[in-house]
């Protein structure tokens, strides 16, 4: 078992109840699995469910507290990665069940984590160079002792160099000086947040046709453009993004680049105001003249779609991870509420037009759930299927926007105000029938991989 799990599963409540009504079912889930699952919905309850309300009505990712910071001393965003970065090396059925919890807590933070484990950090683990994974992906530098042992180290060097500024002394204070600088970027201690750049103003569901443009220049690339749409792009300090380098080659002459902030020529414009997922911190991006150095190419020149289309299958999954977090959520409000609400002296939930939504609710949220984890288990097992992984976001996300609106009239005119959550719930849902290919495209995937099959 992975060093990292024994200590996270310690962290499980005991019990819980309802407030774990529907979770987990052991046809889904093995023992450790549904520990984990348990220890995240305590972690998301107490951190982040709180502040749902307030993220959603200040279109803003929480200031108060750090969670990003909390979200990877809970081991939550290198699940996918390996243990020698910092992950847990844990693999897709435990990643689609913490964008659950944390999407069942707060949409918007689901999505935001999704675009950080999975579109960023998740694609640096698949297609970054060893040296680029060093670079951006480790959790610690090394352990305290160590650490203790580098500064003392770093500090006699210092000494050293001021006395008797001995050439050795210089390469050593160099050294020193480049080894702690590789490991500055802390994409899965949270330290630093990471985002993917696709979508364009003109260029959405036929993404090849992107106007982002990258020239081969001495020592690396200039890219010119503007990319939309781009979940943590005015808080990431390190974004996936695709440009062409070849505007005749089409669909061959796209690129992967790894863009860092403070890079000269890369900007973000306007946040956008968005119907839903509303602290969920949303952009558009502005490269004018931005110089990328040759070793920031993720993958290989000319090869950005098969970086681009592997990465949007995996996406989908954990992903679609979300909407059965947001099914398990509205039936977190409904079910409570109809066994208090009376009308004409009975709990409404005893009415058979209510029972009828309910029973609606439940099998769209366990059908969708199945799906899900049965598609995360063949991808941990190395079979990857592209209708499979568009086919469960296709399904979960209407199923969620289906249960949100029957969460809604559940609670009647109280449904309708925003006291309650229900409304908060379908805003967010609507979200997965558009972002990571919207339900049209994920149709025409499904037939087309249908057709090409003998």
């Amino acid at each position: 078992m992975q060093r990292w799990l024994p200590a996270l599963l310690r962290r499980a409540a005991p019990g819980g109840g309802a407030a774990r009504l529907f979770a987990s079912s052991s046809l889904l889930f093995d023992d450790t699995q549904e520990q984990f699952k348990e220890s995240v919905r305590k972690f998301a309850q107490e951190n982040i469910a709180p502040r749902a309300a307030a993220i959603d009505a200040s279109n803003h990712f929480p200031r108060d507290v750090d969670l990003w910071r909390l979200m990877g001393d809970f081991n939550l965003h290198g699940l996918t990665a390996p243990e020698e970065y910092g992950g847990m090396g844990l693999g897709y059925m435990y990643h689609c069940i913490s964008m659950e919890e944390i999407t069942r807590a707060s949409g918007a933070v689901g999505l935001s984590y999704g675009a950080h484990s999975n579109l960023c950090i998740n694609q640096l683990v698949r297609h970054g160079s060893p040296e680029q994974r060093l670079k951006y992906l480790p959790k610690v530098l090394c352990s305290p002792r160590i650490c203790f042992v580098l500064s003392l180290c770093f500090a006699r060097a210092i000494v050293f160099l001021r006395t008797m500024k001995m050439l050795t002394a210089s390469i050593c204070l160099a050294v020193l000086y480049s080894c702690i600088f590789a490991f500055s970027m802390k994409l899965i201690s949270g330290e630093h947040i990471g985002a993917l750049a696709m979508s364009e103003p003109n260029s959405g569901s036929d993404v090849v046709s992107m106007k982002c443009k990258a020239e081969k220049v001495d020592g690396g690339y200039v890219l010119n453009g503007n990319k939309m749409w781009c979940t943590n792009g005015p808080s990431a300090q390190t974004l996936v993004v695709y440009a062409k380098t070849d505007l005749a080659a089409g669909s061959k002459g796209i690129t992967a680049f790894i863009i860092e902030k403070g890079m000269p020529g890369f900007s973000t414009a306007q946040k956008l105001d968005k119907l839903g997922m509303r602290g969920s911190d949303t952009c558009e991006l502005v490269f004018e003249n931005c110089f990328v150095p040759r070793e920031n190419v993720l993958g290989e020149e000319g090869k950005g779609v098969y970086v681009m289309m592997s990465g949007l299958d995996l996406e989908r999954l954990v992903l679609a991870a979300g909407p059965i977090g947001l099914m398990q959520a509205c039936l977190d409000v409904v079910l409570p509420y109809v066994r208090q609400r009376e009308q004409f002296g009975r709990p409404i939930g005893e009415f058979q037009f209510i029972q009828g939504k309910m029973a609606d609710m439940y099998t769209s949220l366990q059908s969708s759930r199945s799906f899900v984890y049965s598609v995360a288990r063949d991808c941990d097992n190395g079979k990857v299927d592209r209708k499979d992984c568009a086919g469960v976001i296709l399904f979960a996300a209407e199923n969620a926007t289906q249960v949100a609106l029957q969460a809604i009239q559940c609670l009647g005119g109280n449904g309708y105000i925003n006291e309650y959550p229900t409304g908060r719930l379908l805003r967010d849902a609507k979200l997965f029938e558009i972002g990571a290919g919207t339900s049209e495209i994920r149709r025409m995937i499904i037939g087309r991989e249908l057709f090409k099959e003998d």
